[in-house]
């Protein structure tokens, strides 16, 4: 028998709904924005709080204790998987991995920004391995200094990656099994090593890591950001000490200068602009969660593709979690004559819906181009993919509570006895008792995902009407109906999210 979790109520999606409706026709007949300047709150600038802002950031020996325990958490997973119970559910390798750390990470991102990259297992390890420092500058740092090939500087290995790690998940099943989470977890270490001893710097954080740059990406749209305290200071620097580092410092490893940061996509918040900055004008501070993504933000074409990429994959984790899925994957394979697993049909069923995502994008885009006028389509489809973010963020959250509430509650049991030895499979008794023993009440959940639908809606169509601004040859003084078609997909896609959450999904295990 299979269990699943209940889907969000239809007076929840009417209020959605209406919210969507209000939304929309405001868009349509309100006078498009002018550009503003966004208001911030730099922490250090707040008495009670900058002195211990300013300790937990640039201490790295704070930094360093985090690090310990997320590597201590990680060799366990490690361990667990490699040579505990194989039963999923009992095994911490597979619960803490997929329930806990997997369905939380977006959380961070909305709190913390990129926080995680500044405690990552995976480059944490391999900057002992190869550097051989536990955190100061390693002279010589050990490594073959290469220059990243001119074909590789760009984030389209990280959305190749991303792809083949969702295959790996839902197609293969990796989630439910131990082993393979153990050896993929593994394997991360091993490529993060391996690119940090050959290429200059952290390429393999720069350009290639999944979900560095999911991470990066939603960071977009957090409340916090690391930036200059003055910027006139920056201005008239002639070091660059945030660059290049210091005698004790790591330069920056995704190759930023502070002074020019305008987003938060390729900082991995690991503190050594702020600890080698010679005039201590570096912080964390305060902002609209939408700025960055409604006019901070430069488009380029690859970050784009990964935009859409990233809401397409987003849609997919949900739809392959349906109850009818199953049925899809059975009709596909006796199309195409598929036996065992299924994989040929899962990979025809993922690249396809990724397709429909993309084709409907572009539909979208090539219609607003014939309103538009005098602008290419290339530009149209990079600069607009910004609205794809707050859609996939949103869903994103919405989808991974049900995983966090219901399937997170065994994780104190599983913390007992790590490595589930002697333990059976969960009886479909205590799995039932789950859907009564949330870590917050049923409505209050349901509640919650009606709220991010409506903010990543809200979001969404506020970057259609500022970045569509700067598309409208007379800057949108002749009106913002012209932007009507992708409010539409704004709309198409919102009711298709919200129609995956009120699907009854299958359990995670």
């Amino acid at each position: 028998m299979i269990m699943t979790h209940p889907g969000l109520p239809a007076i929840w999606g009417m209020l959605v709904i209406g919210g969507m409706i209000v939304l929309t026709l405001w868009a349509v007949v309100a006078p498009l924005p002018g550009s503003a300047s966004a208001t911030v709150y730099s922490l250090a600038r707040v008495p009670v709080v900058r002195g211990i802002v300013r300790y937990l950031v640039a201490s790295p020996k704070i930094l360093l204790l985090l690090k310990l325990i997320f590597v201590a958490l990680f060799l366990l997973v490690i361990y667990a998987g490699l040579f505990g119970n194989q039963i999923p559910e009992r095994n911490i390798a597979t619960l803490l991995t997929w329930n806990i750390w997997w369905a939380g990470l977006v959380f961070s991102v909305f709190f913390l920004g990129t926080a995680w990259c500044a405690v990552c297992p995976w480059d944490t390890l391999a900057q002992w391995l190869v550097r051989r420092r536990l955190w100061k500058r390693a002279e010589p740092n050990n490594s073959l200094n290469l220059r990243v090939p001119r074909a590789l500087r760009t984030i389209w290995p990280a959305l190749l990656m991303f792809i083949a790690l969702t295959w790996l998940e839902l197609g293969l099943g990796i989630t439910t099994n131990p082993y393979a989470t153990a050896a993929v977890s593994l394997l991360m270490v091993v490529m993060a090593t391996s690119s940090l001893a050959i290429f200059e710097r952290k390429a393999f954080c720069r350009y290639f890591c999944p979900v560095g740059r999911t991470v990066g990406f939603y960071s977009q749209l957090a409340p916090v950001e690391l930036r200059p305290i003055d910027t006139n200071t920056c201005a008239d620097c002639k070091t660059l000490d945030c660059y290049y580092g210091d005698k004790d410092t790591e330069p920056c490893p995704t190759w930023l200068v502070m002074g020019r940061l305008k987003q938060n996509s390729y900082c991995t918040s690991c503190g050594n602009c702020v600890r080698s900055c010679p005039h201590d004008n570096v912080a964390w501070r305060l902002r609209s969660p939408s700025v960055e993504a409604v006019q901070d933000a430069r488009p380029r074409h690859d970050e784009a593709w990964f935009m859409i990429g990233l809401l397409a994959l987003t849609g997919f984790h949900g739809l392959s979690m349906m109850p009818f899925w199953e049925t899809w994957m059975s009709d596909i394979a006796r199309i195409l004559n598929d036996s065992g697993q299924l994989l040929a049909s899962f990979t025809v069923g993922m690249f396809g819906s990724m397709l429909a995502v993309v084709l409907v994008y572009a539909l979208f885009v090539a219609i607003t181009r014939q309103l538009i006028g005098r602008t290419s389509f290339r530009r149209l489809f990079t600069t607009l993919a910004f609205v794809a973010l707050p859609l996939a963020f949103a869903y994103h959250m919405a989808h991974n509570l049900n995983h966090l509430v219901r399937e997170g509650v065994g994780i104190g049991a599983v913390f007992e006895n790590p490595l589930g030895t002697g333990l059976a499979p969960l009886s479909m008794a205590e799995k039932h008792a789950r859907h009564f023993d949330m870590l917050i009440s049923q409505q209050t959940l349901f509640a919650l995902q009606a709220g991010l639908m409506v903010f990543g809606f809200w979001i969404a169509v506020q970057i259609v009407r500022h970045r569509g601004r700067s598309l409208l040859a007379d800057g949108g003084q002749s009106g913002s109906w012209r932007l009507a078609p992708m409010l539409g997909f704004v709309v198409l896609m919102t009711g298709f999210h919200l129609w995956l959450l009120s699907q009854p999904m299958i359990m995670r295990m």
